[in-house]
């Protein structure tokens, strides 16, 4: 491959974001693609924006993807779509995690959680829908909910097959919850058709 492919996470600091990319760009190096990856915490740790971005191919000369550039946007958290929505190419693909995460003017009643972002982001560009955190409680960790954006994500990329992902989450994540993770993982998969 020797186009070079885009792909932006954004959510909300707690989220597992960072762990989400790290697995994503291990896997990609361990399939020997030159891979590029840059974070942004800002106010993570007061609940702020929190982006990962993460370019692979043949060859890649800089971390940063500009706007109108993203093959893939992997939402984290539903308002953070519509943030980051202008980054996305016009035949680019959309990955939102159902879930809402109050901003401080909201949570202080300055302001409302805006209505209609999934609707307004699916009349423009192709968008899988899930619930992350449900699927993440259904299996018994909503910390995995992570993993399971991770696991959609490879699948809607077509990463799904010659990259031993299971190895990948055995190397990133804390020995005891690698079973959880792989799971969570396979989870995900199953949320893309």
């Amino acid at each position: 491959m020797t186009e070079v492919k885009n792909i932006l996470l954004c959510g909300v600091g707690g989220q597992g974001i960072i762990l989400a990319s790290k697995i994503l760009a291990t896997g990609l190096i361990k399939a020997g693609y030159d891979v590029k990856m840059s974070e942004v915490h800002g106010m993570a740790q007061r609940g702020g924006s929190v982006t990962t971005q993460v370019r692979f191919g043949e060859k890649v000369h800089s971390p940063i993807i500009g706007k109108g550039q993203a093959d893939i946007l992997v939402s984290f958290e539903t308002m953070e779509t519509a943030k980051w929505i202008e980054y996305i190419k016009p035949e680019g693909k959309v990955v939102i995690n159902d879930y809402q995460i109050p901003s401080a003017p909201i949570l202080s009643g300055a302001a409302t959680y805006p209505k209609g972002v999934l609707e307004d982001i699916s009349s423009k560009v192709q968008t899988t829908v899930f619930k992350a955190a449900d699927l993440a409680q259904g299996i018994g960790n909503i910390k995995t909910m992570n993993v399971i954006i991770v696991g959609a994500l490879v699948k809607a990329m077509g990463l799904d097959t010659g990259i031993k992902w299971d190895e990948v989450i055995k190397e990133t994540v804390k020995e005891k919850f690698v079973d959880i993770n792989l799971k969570a993982f396979n989870l995900g998969m199953e949320q893309v058709k």
